[in-house]
């Protein structure tokens, strides 16, 4: 016989004080969060959209493999780009889906009447909050798992270290998390279970797009003045001034993007030009090149001190891999924001959803 929520836990008397050892309450507590897991779990499997989602993702993510396979030199060079290509796909499309199917854990039984009837039994808030959560972000990690035969196939290729390997899934997990998190939090904020989906992805874009578009707008609109002088006075070149955009100033801003969080904690790996082997050693490089601030003064470069102009004279920029090891990491950074955001979320949710409440927000029932 499945199991109810009559079957929560209840506690067990202590030899002590007559309650339960420090040791039963955690297995509780636990064994409480586990029963909605299992409830949710059961309930999301039991309809055949969630098989159909599923093979549709399993779909487009062979489809994008087989034509970097085929559009590429993977097989000759390694499987790192389709590696790393394939994890951030993953990412992009847990991103679509985990707001959908976590953005109405909360209200949605309160708009069919049934979390009331959770609230009266043995389960806490607390329980029922982290339930939900642990069974989102474990139907979010369904498709991490569904993605594994193609990952392999990346690295049957070649050329795919185990630090990217260990670093990017766990990284990608831990982002999946965050976004199930997001939703089940905002689930318990919000009333309407639409209103709290359209809000989950909008967070998503602000994460994803957003942080993007903000960098480039605040990184043109502040501009500082660089100015270009003859290297002598026998230099025929005269000084020149221009606006350079300073980038630099707002670095920070793409450290709270995901995509940059997972390329850049993934371990870069460089061939012999210092060049990256795959989309993740691009991204971090890009990233890392926009903290480098512009040389405001300098000398032309074509004309020497004797007047004669030498088109070798020219400053060779550094490789990206010299760009990568001389700027500093900003993933934990955006890690850190990641997961404040997600307990925060989590938190207030069940601040709004304890019982028995003092007052409910307009609009808000019991049941």
């Amino acid at each position: 016989m499945s199991r109810t929520l009559t079957d929560a836990p209840r506690p067990t008397p202590g030899p002590a004080a007559g309650g339960a050892s420090g040791r039963g309450r955690v297995r509780d507590v636990v064994a409480g969060i586990w029963l909605i897991v299992t409830l949710e779990l059961r309930q999301r499997v039991r309809g055949v959209a969630w098989y159909v989602l599923l093979g549709i993702f399993m779909l487009l993510v062979a489809a994008v493999t087989i034509l970097l396979w085929l559009s590429t030199t993977a097989w000759e060079t390694g499987g790192g780009g389709v590696f790393s290509t394939v994890i951030l796909f993953v990412l992009l499309l847990g991103t679509l889906v985990s707001p959908a199917l976590s953005g109405n854990a909360i209200n949605g039984d309160r708009d069919i009447g049934t979390l009331a009837t959770t609230q009266v039994t043995l389960i806490s808030t607390g329980q029922l909050v982290l339930g939900k959560f642990v069974a989102a972000w474990i139907t979010a990690l369904a498709f991490l798992a569904a993605a594994v035969p193609f990952l392999l196939f990346a690295v049957a290729l070649g050329e795919v270290s185990l630090g990217t390997i260990a670093v990017s899934v766990l990284v990608l997990a831990v982002e999946l998390g965050v976004i199930a998190a997001v939703g089940v939090g905002l689930s318990g904020i919000v009333t309407r279970p639409l209103f709290s989906i359209v809000v989950t992805y909008l967070i998503v874009a602000a994460l994803s797009v957003g942080t993007l578009i903000s960098f480039a707008l605040l990184g043109t609109a502040t501009r500082s003045e660089a100015t270009t002088s003859p290297a002598s006075s026998e230099c025929p070149d005269p000084t020149t001034t221009r606006e350079v955009p300073r980038f630099d100033y707002y670095w920070w801003v793409l450290a709270a993007n995901p995509y940059v969080v997972l390329a850049d904690a993934s371990p870069g790996v460089f061939d012999a030009a210092g060049n990256p082997q795959d989309l993740f050693g691009w991204i971090a490089v890009s990233v890392r090149q926009a903290q480098a601030a512009p040389d405001l003064q300098t000398e032309s470069p074509w004309c020497d001190s004797t007047g004669e102009y030498d088109v070798t004279a020219e400053e060779q920029p550094p490789t990206p891999r010299e760009t990568y090891d001389g700027a500093v990491p900003s993933w934990f950074v955006g890690l850190g924001i990641h997961l404040a955001l997600a307990v925060g979320a989590l938190l207030w949710a069940w601040r709004r959803t304890i019982t028995p409440a003092r007052r409910l927000p307009t609009g808000r029932r019991v049941a």
